[in-house]
């Protein structure tokens, strides 16, 4: 079972562990909001962050972030449009569970389908299951935790550019990924006289 907030019933939460982060923004920016992801890890690039956070702009390249994790990061924090039923630029804080994933219809009960690869409409849901499957084969780690840091989109049309509420809701997003990945709390404790 995985467990959603929206942001605005998130308390601040320190970070898990020690160990590299990586803050991955994905989606495709000629689908209108699907460019979400892409814009926020933009714009937190030119934030102040820890030494152990990287911030990686994966676009449509799920394949590449599914390798790029096997390089070993104690977190995750996936960025990205997630359709969830909430107004347009609603931004949630998900914690996906570990669970197989789903079956398309063809597999016996029981059997997680393989992941489709598809490297232009991987959503984070098969580069997770990618990323098992390559861990398992490479004797790789995968991340301790995975987060995903959403926005309800408004439209996924073709077209550049995130509708007004959607591009409303991206220092909203960006915020919730720099207190998950901790920096507020250093840039707290760098300005504080003690």
């Amino acid at each position: 079972m995985e467990r959603t907030e929206r942001t605005d019933q998130v308390e601040d939460r320190a970070p898990v562990g020690t160990g590299r982060v990586l803050v991955a923004g994905v989606g495709n920016i000629f689908l209108g909001d699907d460019g979400f992801g892409v814009e926020a890890v933009r714009r937190l690039a030119g934030r102040p962050l820890p030494g152990d956070v990287e911030v990686l702009d994966v676009g449509v390249r799920g394949v590449h972030l599914a390798y790029q994790l096997l390089d070993g990061y104690r977190m995750l924090v996936l960025v990205d449009a997630t359709a969830r039923g909430g107004e347009p630029g609603t931004v949630y804080l998900i914690e996906p569970d570990a669970g197989p994933v789903e079956r398309s219809g063809g597999e016996a009960p029981g059997e997680a389908r393989a992941p489709v690869l598809d490297g232009h409409r991987m959503g984070p849901d098969a580069v997770l299951a990618l990323l098992a499957t390559l861990a398992a084969g490479t004797g790789g780690t995968p991340p301790e935790r995975v987060l995903v840091v959403g926005c309800e989109p408004a439209s996924l049309e073709e077209g550049i550019g995130l509708s007004a509420p959607v591009a409303a809701a991206v220092e909203e997003a960006v915020g919730v990924i720099l207190r998950v990945v901790g920096a507020d709390t250093q840039a707290k404790r760098e300005a504080s006289p003690c």
